[in-house]
């Protein structure tokens, strides 16, 4: 009995020590945090983005051209690096593979992008992009809900905006798909919805490829009143 207990203790403790980082996950110095400030300056350098969907661009141009001819309906949107190397296996720990300690790295990467700590301190809410129940049991935590908390954990919350449909994994889709994948899959809940007339919300996910989970999220809020909405990404694919 005392053996099978002891053994459980054991393989608990391994278990939670994985997930303190003793050093950097990318270039494996020895700091007390997941990726040491030179690996930030590295791979994390501020880059212009066109303002309404993240995607780079020069430094002089600040909307890109298919937001013009076709306003997305964030009014801002932010991105703390590009979807690659070292955060693209970063993200899939956090995500797939139950690292959640990744959480507070990753929302330091986005403090530290530019007017992100002003959109922050604006918003009224923070609030995360909500998982279905069966994608949630399948990973054991909300990852997006884990940045918001980070992020602001005064200002979020996992009440306002609800996930109504399991869909289909976006990753396997192109465009015109994820935006049939998502019709219907967001609501405001219903007892809410004088908290969110005319608010400032920040919405807060962890990768943002075609833009159709966020804007299909953002459409919910607008029906629900919301005045401002500023979508705020850990990464951006390139397209």
């Amino acid at each position: 009995m005392l053996n099978t207990f002891a053994s459980r203790v054991s393989a608990g403790w391994r278990s939670w020590a994985g997930h303190i980082p003793s050093q950097c996950a990318v270039c494996h110095a020895w700091p007390a945090q997941r990726i040491c400030n030179a690996c930030s300056a590295r791979f994390a350098p501020p880059q212009p983005r066109c303002r309404t969907c993240a995607l780079p661009l020069p430094g002089s141009v600040q909307q890109c051209g298919a937001c013009l001819r076709q306003p997305p309906p964030l009014d801002c949107c932010m991105a703390a690096v590009d979807y690659g190397y070292p955060w693209a296996h970063a993200i899939a720990q956090f995500k797939f593979q139950g690292d959640p300690g990744w959480a507070s790295a990753l929302a330091a990467l986005l403090h530290r992008t530019p007017q992100a700590t002003q959109a922050l301190a604006a918003a009224d809410w923070v609030l995360p992009i909500p998982l279905s129940r069966q994608r949630l049991q399948e990973r054991g935590f909300n990852q997006a809900l884990l940045l918001a908390r980070q992020l602001a954990p005064d200002k979020s919350s996992a009440a306002l905006l609800l996930r109504l449909q399991h869909t289909r994994a976006q990753s396997r889709l192109t465009r015109t798909q994820r935006l049939h994948n998502l019709d219907d899959a967001f609501a405001v809940e219903p007892l809410q919805l004088a908290h969110l007339q005319g608010k400032k919300i920040v919405l807060v996910d962890d990768v943002m490829t075609t833009g159709a989970t966020l804007h299909t999220a953002a459409l919910a809020l607008r029906q629900a009143g919301a005045q401002h909405i500023t979508a705020m990404v850990v990464a951006r694919t390139a397209h």
